[in-house]
Parts: structure tokens; sequence; C-alpha cells
């Protein structure tokens, strides 16, 4: 049904039935004067019906000539046809009394629906005065016939030399189709959206019904196709060019296309092309037809409003009008009144094609300096495809045009295209044409024959094409050459090369234009070419561009070609990646949410913001740079002094960026320098930013320049990993938790490869790369970080072995029974002098804490002489004491120790070492390329003499030292003192609890006391600042907050236990706490290479086992309590009947079925008790309930414990190496003493604390008990 709001809705219905008149006269070969009596009698019966159901319309009058018969003959068929014409006449009636009805009973519905944006804006065209064509006198100059043409009152027709003008003898109404075309016959049906508009709609309506109504882009480019309308072949290469080439200009570029819209010629031919592109499933290219109202066929289908409308793109062969090409996505259907004629779509086409050519690309502005990102109009290049006359007139048009548009050429595809790429070739610079005037007559009779016109037409095209060629420069022409691979231009690098060579732009908007169509080959090859001069900060807009749209390719182009990373990323800038909105969707908004609640809407992301999420997914004790306290006022500087740059333009931002002055009193009296807003490493930061911001090949860019390779992948692994479990616990895609994870696992690959390949250069430098401390890394090492990602495979590579390895053993040279020589050594102390120990030099070269590192130094100036200071005196400068690792001087520091002075070496990025002399000498610089030989020759025989002093034994003092504080020892006594620990509150806790205690329970007394204080050391000592952070990091070995909570429990028992009456209940308590001080024992055997593995797999498998017992409970819970009703419905309320639900149905788990109560005897037996009602059923349940708890779960909990035995056996000796890490760590930083006698170590730790502090010696910026 169709619906319209035109005042003349008869005048349409009537045209609507025209084709039925036809087929009357078809079919019935009836003569005029009948179809004229049944045309008269239609039209009365339509002014009648109109004047019931629409009293405002006015009847429409049809003009028919009244014919006479010419014969007896034809008077008699025409008689004897009457009643075939009758019945038709009655057909016909019927169906325009349908038609009124229905607009009838539509009309009240209408007046209370408002008109759609479309409807509003959009307007039809009808003509409304008839004028005979001069050609047909029974067609008016619109093209329609005079049967179906309306008429309105007190408008005469015209005569036939009246000229014919849309503006002038057409009406517009507002549209009357508009909708979506769904085309049939394919695979899939294609949709695509159409209007039907007026030849004189204003260009800025169609760019708003684009954006606003159809939801697109704007273009960054505008393809406009031009070419014959007539079907024509091309050759199999040069179409196989053109489809690939057009498809890839556009989808690189994101440009739309503009043809003709139908099914022929030249848009067929686009249509192919963009079948191809449907195939690839790569998303759709926006197309745009651009087609006439009138000459589409079947257009009368499309009338109404928002419609769904099928439709077969397939034309009727005798039919002079076009179907439309089904591949388009969208169509505008221009109308100007006329019928079946071609020139409707041109104007409008023209106009806009000319209004989007000036509308700004990226019109959004630096979020700081308020300037344009690029400064460039929308490029529009015409493509010329064989074509006719009107194609080289078209030309024409577009290279005189103010501005002109260039335009690209077939050559080979046929007429138009062939005479102007023919024509181009030989046409020269200048303005007089000599070859071509040689050769007037071949071309005159060229285009004679090749357009079919005459010779009048020809020379009028042949000076036509004249004056393209005086706009040499703004035409192109393709053509298939023959050349090597990768030496022919492709069609995609002809077009946008040709807008350069025309739009005669600066190479910065060039840059733009390029960046904005993500083409760095273009780039490559037309912009950055030898002695090319750029602006200053030209390269870094575009750099800024190239990473806000995430343009890799760009980014490393714009790297080769000068772009200094370190004066570019500055605070602001950085703030502003962190806040744009282009690139891929990320979490990082999640996460924010948790740091920082209750974010309204459009806030404007921090730095410290960024800080604190980046604390938060690293967890432990890293801290971020942009929290600590001195990159405050740095920050607050910085964005001061950029908004009060920009005040002017952005009250806001500089509202915001004052209050900043307050965040530190030294903000003020800091000097603001350009050197304020810039990073040290730049590119850590925007590995940081590509991550948080989820662009993986950005940030594998960013791991490959700068400094820090490795600890930069661990970074990135943990990130990942982190991002991937809050996407999990947010409930997001199941698809981005598992990219994330793949993101992650990508750079832990990558991190595995970095340290396997430096490890066979060399492994020495290898070994100080996992231990050196990172000052731009929250002073973490490479260790630490792996630890913190769970990078099992780095820590199992034999270069973190052999580092761990060196750490258990300390100071000790032993390789076979070391644990027994240990053990030897605790018992009998004089065995130490017989043990080996590493050299002096060997030591100093193992990574040490600030604590030891100083204690050394101590023990050093006790036994060295004075006057020739050992090696190991050299100070490690640190910001705090924490515990991490530090990396001591190289090789080379290390044997020019004891004959020069100490020296800091720097290495340069020009290959200079400067060695930074003491007070009284003058720096010395060595030059990697042109340092002098004797420099060498002294190197190499100091070098002849150190060697043989760096196997000096360690003196007695130095041995016991490095003997009691190596790990394995500490171990050993730890686990000693933990055994003899149980074997007294064993006894404890077995015999009779007298009054007082036993020196055995005072001794257990004693351990827990002092472990508990040991336990408060280690969260106090712990790196983070905050309490909170001290307790998570503390709480992230498992065995520590157990080891918490069974303090606590002994120090209740302990309570109970000196009062009289409650003994029995802290003895009690006692035996309960015992039950866990045995399990402790499994964090001993963890050291173990085989019990590891198998310590682990309990862990994870009592974890699955929650889950199960959940599920059990349930079954569990459904038979205990349907039994327990069944067989004894008279129980009294007591908590008693919470273990007869539980108790029964949990041990018939394990075999214990209890068969005499599952149908226990009752009957008429006086010495049986009486059957409860339904005791039968307690059977049934419980067969059901073995069968589903021992069977099914019980199997199913094995199946899911041997799953676990496998995925932790294939890598036990990957865990066994992770777990030796953790308890390496832990005992590097115990106290030498275990418990209970650790009580010495602290006091003695705590008395060395209060003397550095009075003596004000640096290093000891906070409290540490590490002796």
């Amino acid at each position: 049904m169709v619906v319209t709001d035109s005042p003349l809705a008869p005048h349409k219905y009537v045209r609507r039935i025209s084709k039925d008149f036809s087929t009357v006269r078809r079919y019935s070969n009836t003569p005029a004067v009948v179809v004229g009596s049944v045309r008269a009698s239609t039209s009365a019966f339509i002014a009648a019906e109109s004047a019931a159901h629409l009293p405002t319309c006015s009847s429409p009058t049809f003009r028919t000539p009244i014919s006479t018969p010419r014969g007896i003959r034809r008077h008699q068929r025409m008689r004897k046809r009457s009643s075939v014409s009758s019945t038709l006449s009655k057909v016909l009636i019927l169906n325009v009394r349908d038609l009124l009805k229905a607009h009838a009973g539509s009309e009240p519905l209408k007046e209370h629906q408002p008109r759609s944006w479309i409807e509003t804006n959009f307007q039809k065209r009808e003509c409304i005065k008839f004028i005979p064509c001069p050609k047909d006198d029974a067609k008016c100059c619109c093209g329609q016939a005079q049967i179906t043409h309306q008429t309105i009152p007190g408008i005469e027709s015209g005569s036939p030399g009246d000229l014919w003008l849309p503006t002038k003898h057409t009406r517009p109404q507002p549209t009357d189709a508009y909708g979506t075309i769904e085309f049939q016959g394919g695979a899939h049906p294609t949709k695509a959206q159409y209007v039907r508009l007026s030849f004189d709609t204003r260009p800025e309506l169609l760019v708003q019904l684009f954006t606003k109504e159809w939801n697109l882009e704007l273009p960054k480019l505008l393809i406009t196709v031009q070419g014959g309308k007539a079907n024509f072949d091309l050759q199999a290469k040069l179409k196989k060019e053109i489809r690939k080439g057009l498809l890839k200009a556009a989808k690189t570029t994101g440009a739309w296309i503009f043809t003709g819209g139908t099914n022929t010629g030249v848009t067929k031919q686009v249509g192919d092309a963009l079948l191809l592109e449907g195939q690839q499933r790569t998303g759709r290219v926006v197309s745009i037809g651009i087609a006439p109202w009138g000459i589409v066929e079947r257009n009368h289908e499309l009338l109404g409003h928002n419609r769904e409308v099928p439709c077969h793109s397939i034309s009727s062969p005798r039919s002079k009008l076009a179907v439309l090409n089904n591949r388009h996505a969208y169509f505008l259907l221009v109308d100007n009144g006329t019928q079946a004629k071609y020139g409707a779509e041109l104007i409008l086409r023209r106009k806009l094609e000319k209004f989007i050519s000036n509308l700004k690309l990226h019109p959004s502005k630096n979020h700081w300096l308020k300037t344009n990102v690029t400064h460039s109009s929308t490029p529009v290049v015409c493509l010329v495809i064989e074509g006719g006359t009107n194609t080289i007139r078209a030309v024409l048009e577009y290279v005189t045009d103010s501005p002109p548009v260039p335009v690209v050429v077939c050559d080979g595809s046929g007429r138009a295209a062939d005479l102007l790429a023919f024509v181009h070739k030989y046409a020269s610079d200048g303005e007089e044409q000599t070859v071509l005037e040689s050769m007037r007559d071949y071309l005159i009779g060229t285009i004679q024959k090749t357009f079919e016109v005459g010779l009048d037409q020809s020379e009028k095209l042949y000076q036509e094409l004249l004056q393209c060629t005086r706009n040499k420069n703004l035409i192109t022409v393709f053509r298939i050459q023959e050349k090597p691979e990768g030496e022919a231009q492709e069609l995609d690098q002809t077009i946008l090369t040709a807008l350069f060579k025309s739009q005669h732009l600066s190479p910065p908007e060039q840059l733009s234009l390029a960046l904005t169509w993500n083409r760095v080959d273009i780039a490559r090859s037309e912009i950055f070419v030898y002695g090319q001069e750029w602006p200053n900060g030209a390269l870094d807009e575009a750099m800024m561009q190239a990473l806000e749209h995430d343009r890799i390719d760009f980014v490393k182009l714009l790297l080769e070609n000068g772009v200094s990373m370190k004066k570019f990323l500055t605070i602001p800038r950085l703030e502003e990646l962190y806040n744009t909105k282009h690139g891929p969707a990320n979490t990082l908004g999640y996460i924010l949410r948790d740091v920082r609640p209750h974010i309204p809407k459009g806030y404007i992301y921090t730095l410290h913001d960024i800080g604190l999420v980046i604390n938060k997914l690293m967890g432990g004790a890293y801290r971020s740079y942009y929290t600590r306290r001195k990159f405050r006022p740095i920050y607050a500087k910085v964005m001061n002094s950029y908004a009060n740059a920009c005040r002017k333009s952005s009250t806001y931002q500089y509202q915001r960026y004052a209050g900043a002055n307050s965040l530190s009193l030294v903000t003020g009296l800091l000097p603001f320098t350009s050197e304020m807003a810039l990073f040290e490493f730049p590119f850590n930061e925007l590995l940081i930013w590509a991550v948080l911001t989820k662009r993986q090949q950005m940030a594998l860019l960013m791991w490959t320049h700068g400094e820090e390779a490795l600890a930069k992948s661990l970074v990135s692994c943990k990130l990942y990993k982190a991002m991937a479990h809050e996407a999990a616990e947010d409930d997001l895609d199941t698809e981005i938790y598992e990219e994330l994870r793949s993101y992650a696992k990508e750079f832990e690959s990558k991190g595995n490869k970095l340290l396997d390949f430096s490890y066979r250069q060399d492994a020495e430098k290898a070994q100080r790369l996992l231990t050196c401390e990172l000052h731009s890394w929250s002073n973490q090492s490479c260790l630490s970080l792996a630890v913190a990602a769970n990078h099992r495979a780095l820590l199992a590579h034999p270069c973190s072995q052999v580092i761990l390895a060196d750490l258990w053993m300390g100071g000790l040279r032993t390789r076979k029974n070391t644990n027994f020589k240990v053990i030897l050594g605790l018992a009998m102390p004089f065995y130490i002098r017989q043990l080996d120990f590493k050299s002096k030099e060997e030591l100093q070269q193992m990574p040490q804490t600030e604590e030891e590192h100083l204690e050394n130094q101590n023990l050093d100036n006790d036994d060295s002489d004075r006057s020739q200071p050992d090696a190991e005196c050299k100070l490690i400068p640190a910001e705090n004491s924490s515990p991490s690792f530090k990396s001591v001087s190289n090789s080379t520091d290390a044997l020019l120790a004891d004959t020069y002075s100490v020296r800091d070496t720097k290495v340069h990025e020009n290959g200079k070492v400067n060695l930074t002399a003491g007070a009284d000498e003058q720096p010395s610089k060595v030059s990697l390329t042109d340092s002098d030989p004797a420099q060498f020759r002294e190197f190499f025989n100091l070098s002849e003499y150190n060697e043989v002093k760096q196997h000096q034994p360690l003196r007695l003092k130095k041995k016991f030292y490095e003997f009691y504080t190596a790990p394995i020892t500490k171990f050993w006594a730890d686990s000693i003192a933990y055994m003899f620990f149980l074997i007294m509150f064993s006894f404890t806790v077995l015999v009779k609890m007298e009054q007082m205690p036993r020196w055995q329970e005072w001794y257990s007394i004693a351990y827990i006391t002092t472990l508990g204080f040991e336990k408060v050391r280690e969260i106090i000592s712990s790196e983070p600042v905050a309490i909170t952070h001290k307790f998570s990091v503390w709480a992230w070995n498992m065995w520590n907050p157990c080891d918490g909570a069974a303090i606590i429990l002994f120090v209740i028992g302990l309570a109970f236990r000196f009062r009289e009456n409650t003994m029995d209940i802290g003895r009690v308590i006692y035996c309960v706490d015992s039950i866990y001080w045995y399990l402790r024992i499994l964090n001993i055997l963890g050291v173990n290479k085989y019990l590891g593995p198998l310590v682990t797999m309990m862990g994870k498998m009592v974890k699955n086992m929650i889950y199960f017992v959940v599920l059990l409970a349930v079954v569990l819970m459904s038979f205990g309590v349907s039994r327990q009703a069944i067989l004894y419905p008279n129980k009294q309320p007591t908590w008693s009947l919470i273990k007869e639900v539980t108790f029964q149905p949990y041990f018939m788990l394990y075999g214990e079925v209890f068969a005499g109560d599952i149908d226990p005897p009752c009957g008429e037996d006086p010495s049986q008790p009486g059957c409860v009602t339904g005791h039968w059923v307690t059977p049934i349940t419980m067969s059901m309930y073995l069968l589903i708890a021992n069977i099914l779960l019980i199997n199913l909990l094995i199946a899911v414990f041997n799953n676990i035995f496998n995925e932790v056996n294939s890598v036990s000796h990957q865990v066994w190496m992770f777990q030796r890490f953790t308890v390496v760590m832990e005992y590097q930083q115990k106290p030498v003493l275990p418990p209970p006698f650790i009580a010495l170590c602290h006091f003695y730790s705590l008395l060395k604390y209060c003397v550095r502090k009075a003596k004000g010696e640096p290093g000891m910026s906070k409290f540490s008990f590490v002796p």
C-alpha cells in the first residue's frame, strides 16, 4: 500500500494504472475510440470518487482526441471486442476505487504523524505544464505521455515551440520515496539506502544526510568516476588492474566513490570492483550512486516513506530505462520532473563534489596548542574510464574549474579515455601545440569514427581536447606497462600521486594527507625525498597524528627521518595521547574507575591517574614515576605553563590546571625550563601508553626502540596479564581476555628470546642485566619483574639459575655434598675454615643489597690497609634502602681498582666512554674508536697482574661472615631450629599440662613469639610506603598470612592456658594449632627439586577441591535432609539435627554405608518399632545418592586432579625453579639467627640503625632490620 501526502493523489493513481491502459490496448487490440470511451468513463468515475473521498482535490481532465472509424472492417472489429473493453474498464474502475479508499483511510492517520527530517528537507519534482515535444506531439518535453500527464487548473498547455525548463514548469513537493533497497538474486541480499530528491537540493543538506541520517564519516578522499553510459568491455588485464587499484585506493584512504548509479557502462565496471570487495569481507566501501529518478526502471516500486523495497537488478531487454547497480551502498535519485532522460543529476553531482572539496580534513584541534591537525581540504580526483562526448566536456570542466580537479585517465579503456590519453601524450607544455595541430585531420577523423558524429561536432570536440591539454599537469594517464615486478605503478598510486602534483601542497600538508590516507608508500616515495626541508614542528605534528591514529608505519618513517622522540614527547603530549578518542577500543576506562570512583562524564585523565592504574596493575611494591613525590611539582609547573600559554582559547583547561599550583609549595619556587616537560626514556613511556590503550603493534615498535628492552618486555607482559585479569573480573567479552593473554604471551616470548641471545653473547653481562637496579622501573630488577609477571620460562633460563645458585650459596664455593658440609659447619664452627670460599673479586661481582654492601665495607676497612683500599670500598648510591639488587662496577673497574682511584663509567650514545675521576684528578675520556694504543698496552699489563690477584683468599673473619650470611646456611639453620621447635611443641601437647610451663613449652612460646616479631619486621621493611601496600606485598606469599593466623591462634590459646579455669581450652587450642605447624613443613620441602612441584600440585588441588565441595554439599544436603525427615518425623528442634543430617551421608562417601540404618526393620512385631510413613523411600534415595556422589562426583574430582597433575608435571622443572627464586629471596633477606635467637639480630639491627641515624650516614633513608 502506498501512502502519499500529495493533494493531487488521484492524478498519481491514474498514472499508476496507465500501464493497465496500455495492457488493455496491447492484449485486446482495442481501437482508440473504445479506449477513449474507457478513459472517459474512468475519468468520470475518478472525479466522482474524488469528490466523495477527497473534497479538496480537483478531478483530472483527460484531453483525448476523438477518433473516427477509418472503415467498415475496423468498425466491426470494434463492436466484436466491446465486451472485452467493457470488462477491462470495470476492472480499472475497481482498482481506482480501492486506491482512493486506501488513501482516504490513511489520511486521518497521516495528520497525526510528524514528518521525518528527510521529508522536511528533500523534495521531488513533477511537471505541471504540458509542452508538446517537437518529435512527438503525444509526449511532453518532460518525457511523459499526454494521457498520463497531470494538468493544473489555470495552467494551459504550451505550444510545440516553447522551451521547457525544470525550474519553471515543475512544482516541488515533499519527497515520497526514501528507505532501503534490498537487492535480491545473490547469495545474501545486499542493502542500500536511497532517497528521491530535487535537482536543486542544497549540498550541505546532502552532507548532513550522509553524516546524520546514514551515519557516514566524512571522506578523506573523493573519487568521482566518469565514463560511458552504454555497456562496454575492457581488456582482461586492464579490468583487473582497475578493479584492484580502485578498491585499494578507496579502502586504504577512506574514500567515497561517486558514480552514475545505474547498472550500465562504467558504473557496472565499478560495481564489479565492489563485488570483489564484498567477497573479501573486509568492510564495505562507501559507494554513492547519483542517478536520475526518471531513468530508473520500475521507480514506482520505490515510492513510500522509509520502506524496505525488494528489488532485482535485472533490466528488461526492450526497456530504454536502467536498473540500479546492486553493489552500491547509497543512492541519490535526482528528480527534475523528466522521465526517461539523462542529465538530471549532472548539476547536483558537480555542486556536491565542489562542496565536499571545501570541507576540511579532520577539523579537530590540538588539545593544548589549539592548532589544526591538518590544514588541507578534502581532495577530489576524477577517474575517466572509456566515455563519450559528455565525458570530454566533463574533463574540460574539471580541469578548468576553480579550484581545478585532477583527472586520471585509464588508457586502453576505449573512446574518450583513449583520445584524452593520446592527446596528453603528444601535447606540449606551452601554448602552441604544433604536434597536435599537424595531426588535426587525423584526430577529427578519429573523433568522427569513434563517436559517430558530424564534422562540426567533431571539430568542436577537437577544440575541447586542445583546451584540456592546456592543463596538462592536471591530467595523469594510467597505462599498463610491462615492467619488472615492483616498478610498475598501480592505479591507486597513480590517483594519489596525481593529487600531489596538481594541488601544489606544502610538504607538511602532503604529509598530513598521506597520514590521513594511511599510505606510507606515497609518503616514502613522494614526500620524503632527498633535499626536502621541513619547518619547525611540522614533523612533530605528524608524529602526534601518527601516534593518535595508530599509524605504525608512519611512526617508523618519521623516526627514520629525524624525529627525536626525546625532544618530541612532553608531559602534555603524553597526557593528550592517553585522552585521545582515536585508535582501538581499550579497557583503560574500566580500570580507572577502580582507582578513581565517581568519574564524571568527559573527565580528562591526568598522568597521576595513569600512575595509579599502573600501580594497581603492576601490584606489589611497584610505584610509577607519575605518582612519586618528585614528579608532582614538575607536573604542576609544566601544566601551569602550558595552561597559561593557551589561556585565551580554553578557559576550562586553564581553570583546571591553575589549581595544580597548590599541589606543592615547591612549585612556585621551581624555575620552569623546557627540559622539565621531557622524559629521560620516552620510549618507555610510550610503551606503557601503547600497552594500556591496547595498541599491540605500537607497543612492539616502542619495544624495539630505546633502552632496557628486557625490562620493557617484562613490564608489558605483567600489564597485559593484569589487564586480562581485570577484564575477566569485569565480565567483559571472552575475546578481550583471550586477546590480552595472547599479547602477554608474545612479550613473554620476546623477553625469553632476548635473554637467551644476550646470554649466548656474553653470560656475565646477561647476569648483570638481570640483577641491576632499574631506576626508571621503580628501582626493580629484571628478576623481580619476572617474578611479578609470573614469567616461569625466564626464571628457568640457565642465566637466571646461575644467578640464583650463586645467591643461594653466598660466599661458599662447594660442588659436592653441599648440604652436608653446611650442616657440619653449623654443628662444628671450626670446620668452616676447611670450606672453600670465593675470592674478593668474585664476591664483588655478585649482586648485593645495600646493607650487605655497607657491612662488607666495614669489614674490609678493618682488615685492609688504608693506603690501598679494596675494590669493595666503592659505594653504591641509592635513593632508598630497599633490598632490591644493585649492579656493581664492571670488570674493568674491578681490575683497575687496586691501582687507580675509583671512577664512575658513563657510556654515551656516540661511543665515548667517560671515566669521572675523583676530586683531585681530571676526568679522562676513552674513545672506543680512536684510543691511544698505549692505553691498551697499559690495560693489558694491568690485566695480567690482576689475574693473579683474583685468587686472593678471604680472611678468617670474612669467611665466618660469608658462611653465616649465606642463604643456604640460613635455610638449614632455620629448618633445624624449626624441627626442634616441632619436637618441643609436640612434647608440650602430648604430655600432661602442668600449672607452671615446662622449659619445652617456654621454648615453644619463645619461638612463636620471636617468629611473630619477625613477621612484623618483614612487613615494616618491605618496599612500599603505605602500610596497606606493605601488608599486601607481604601477604603475596600464601604462607605469610597462614603464619600470622597460626601465631594469633597460639596467642589466644596462651591467654587461656595461663588461667586455671580455662587451661584445658588453651590446651585444645594448642593441639589444633599444632596441625598447621606440621603442615608448614611443606614450605621447607618446597625447596626440593622433586617435592617442590608436588607441593604446588597439592595447593592447586586444594583450590579446585573447594569448588567440588560446593557441588558435594548440594547433593549431600539433598539426601541427608530427606532421609532424616522421613525416618525421624518427631524430632525436636536441637543443634544436633545438623550433625544427624550430614553425619551418615558424609561417611557414606568413604564406603561406610550404614547398612542397618538404611532400611531399619519395622512392622507389626511387638519387638520392632512401627514403620513410619514412606520408609521405603529411603533406600531408593540412598541408592541415587551413592550413584551421584560416589560414582559421578568422586570420579569427576579424580579427573580434575589428574588434569592438574599432568599440567604441573609437564612444567615441573619451571615450577621448581620459580619456587626456588622465592625461597632464595626470602632467605637472602632473613636475619642470620633463627627463632628464638632471632631476637638478638633484631636488637642488633635496631641499635645499628639508631647509630647510623645519629651519625647521619647516607643510604639509610628508612628503617631496616637487615643485619
